[in-house]
């Protein structure tokens, strides 16, 4: 009895603070959740003061750089000619760099992706891509980039505030102040701005493209970094719940926007369109006038052709010391010559490496590039094929027997596509989208992560016979066929619909 005594009011002194607690938090919850709708309705007004009327019947497109010509672009694009064919009267903006014309961006996607895209777009210049530049910050680079794109969205605003817009460039930042403009937002994410990956990454202290050596190698430089970096994500996260419609383009990419966005909904999976319907017309069983190898890819730093090179240098310095061992053993008279003859392959065998150029920046990479293939001893086999138009790169495809892909979590990985279709047997990255929803059947083609496994990936694709060539590519390219334009714009219209987007309700 003594010791209940003892115990009962200790337990009653603890129930009073715990309600106590619970009450208090509960008060502050409801007060700081009226300051926040506050504080919104405040700069809803304020900023609609300072903005334009919306522009009646509209749907914008936020993609700075819409002259480009990556995979991004191609989405962009088939997702405008879908608008214009199942809403001809609905009136297109394009937000995108200063300098491009509705003609001249037309002529583009022509040429880059042989896409026919009426101009009847109206573009809306934007005078400071530069603040989206990751060359411009040296340091916190996400961070000055996310608050680059707020301005570079308000920027557009200022000239005209569609009904709806569409991002398919992936600067989540601006959505925040699109919603308080009164804007719906469809969101199309090729790629996370921050992903459970990379933070993985700074954790182990690996160095990467995006995870500077010095950096790793710094235990405090990698605290600080795991802190920006969960601080940016619980933020990125914030702002990918201002969305209305949210669209990714992979498996993976789905799984990490998921995680991170703010959202009770799962993300619409809508493969991006890939040109497999000119590509699946090329024959299968073709006479190859030369042996070759393509890579197809924009000149960034991620795409790491570098690897490329050194890989095919590899696979060429092993062909080249079984050429020595067999001229060695014939030398020496040996009765029997183990060595594979097929060796000539690779050593005769050339490495095509295609892509477009966004910048100076990527302009000064293809020079690297160039210092690399001659360093490795490469500038006779090597040839760097830049800004080709759609019909070079198809006939480049047309003639490859593979191709190659080296970055690290593509998102999806168009080109590994293009080449399913063209009947080039892909030598893929054994990661996210080509590994969950490209090459999901091994018979399609290689995947590979280490330079000795492409080297290995290389030598046997280039010394496959006829008849197992055409069966790997019968395979892969009956699978490319289900990542086609007609499947994409079907999947962007159902998403947009489906969320209220379309058609239009001007009272909505």
């Amino acid at each position: 009895m003594a010791i209940l005594s003892l115990v009962a009011p200790a337990v009653l002194i603890a129930l009073a603070f715990l309600v106590f607690g619970l009450v208090n938090s509960v008060l502050f919850l409801g007060v700081s959740g009226c300051l926040f709708l506050l504080l919104v309705l405040v700069g809803k007004a304020w900023i609609r003061r300072r903005l334009p009327t919306l522009v009646q019947n509209s749907v914008g497109f936020f993609h700075p750089f819409a002259d480009s010509g990556g995979g991004g672009e191609r989405v962009l694009w088939c997702a405008v000619r879908a608008l214009q064919d199942a809403y001809p009267d609905l009136q297109i903006l394009i937000y995108c760099k200063a300098g491009n014309t509705a003609q001249s961006l037309c002529v583009r996607a022509s040429s880059a992706f042989s896409l026919d895209v009426d101009d009847t777009f109206e573009v809306i210049p934007l005078t400071h891509c530069h603040l989206i530049s990751p060359n411009s910050y040296p340091r916190w680079t996400m961070l000055q980039q996310a608050l680059g794109s707020a301005h570079l969205a308000y920027d557009g605003l200022s000239q005209a505030v569609p009904q709806v817009m569409v991002d398919t460039s992936g600067w989540a930042f601006m959505y925040p102040l699109f919603r308080l403009a009164g804007v719906k937002v469809a969101s199309y994410t090729h790629y996370p701005t921050i992903s459970t990956d990379m933070l993985q990454r700074v954790i182990s202290r690996q160095a990467a493209f995006n995870n500077d050596a010095g950096v790793a190698g710094s235990p405090l430089k990698s605290l600080v970094k795991v802190v920006y970096y969960y601080l940016f994500a619980a933020a990125y996260g914030a702002v990918g719940g201002c969305t209305n419609v949210v669209m990714v383009n992979s498996s993976w990419t789905r799984e990490h926007i998921s995680k991170l966005w703010w959202k009770f909904t799962q993300p619409s999976l809508v493969y991006p369109p890939c040109n497999v319907s000119q590509l699946a017309a090329l024959k299968l069983d073709r006479k190859l006038k030369s042996l070759y190898l393509v890579s197809l890819a924009q000149f960034r730093p991620e795409k790491d052709q570098a690897k490329q090179l050194r890989a095919f240098a590899l696979a060429r310095q092993r062909a080249a010391a079984l050429e020595r061992q067999r001229e060695a053993a014939i030398s020496q008279g040996t009765a029997v010559v183990v060595v594979s003859p097929f060796f000539e392959a690779v050593l005769a065998a050339r490495l095509k490496v295609v892509g477009s150029c966004r910048n100076a920046e990527d302009e000064e990479r293809v020079v690297q590039l160039e210092a690399l293939s001659r360093a490795l001893g490469l500038n006779d086999c090597v040839d760097f094929c830049v800004n080709a138009p759609f019909s070079e790169v198809q006939q480049l495809l047309g003639g490859a027997v593979g191709g190659l892909h080296t970055m690290v979590d593509e998102h999806f990985g168009i080109s590994i596509v293009e080449y399913m279709a063209a009947g080039t047997i892909p030598i893929a990255h054994n990661s996210a989208g080509p590994k969950m929803d490209i090459l999901v059947d091994k018979s399609c083609g290689y995947l590979c992560q280490s330079e000795e496994e492409y080297a290995n990936a290389i030598t046997e694709v280039l010394q496959m016979d006829q008849s197992r060539r055409m069966k790997i590519a019968r395979a892969a390219r009956e699978r490319a066929l289900q990542f086609s334009d007609e499947r994409f714009q079907e999947g962007f219209l159902r998403a947009l619909e489906r969320g209220g987007l379309l058609p239009l309700n001007l009272h909505g």
